[in-house]
């Protein structure tokens, strides 16, 4: 099994309500992809980060290999989302993907 991780840091120039309604939707584009992806066996999106972190928001995803996970990163669902609810709004990103 492989894990996808990304850290994710939102604009600065989003109002606090803003980067909620934004990591909403984040959090629903990405978790909706579940079923749609051969080899996703999980994805969950984080949004409720304590004040000691230093990240907006956190995906955690484990696919069955390392293919299934460049699949993913190419599949029209993943890269639709993607480019709609997380690449706009985000100032940085930080991945690790590992095996378990």
């Amino acid at each position: 099994m492989v894990k996808h991780v990304i850290l994710w840091n939102l604009k600065d120039e989003y109002s606090q309500q803003q980067k909620e309604e934004i990591k909403a939707g984040i959090k629903a584009g990405l978790e909706g992809l579940q079923g749609q992806i051969p080899g996703l066996i999980d994805i969950q999106v984080n949004i409720c980060a304590l004040e000691s972190s230093n990240a907006d928001l956190m995906l955690d995803s484990s696919f069955e290999n390392e293919e299934s996970l460049k699949g993913y990163s190419v599949h029209p669902a993943h890269v639709a989302v993607a480019d709609s609810k997380v690449r706009p709004y985000t100032k940085s990103r930080v991945c690790l993907d590992y095996e378990v």
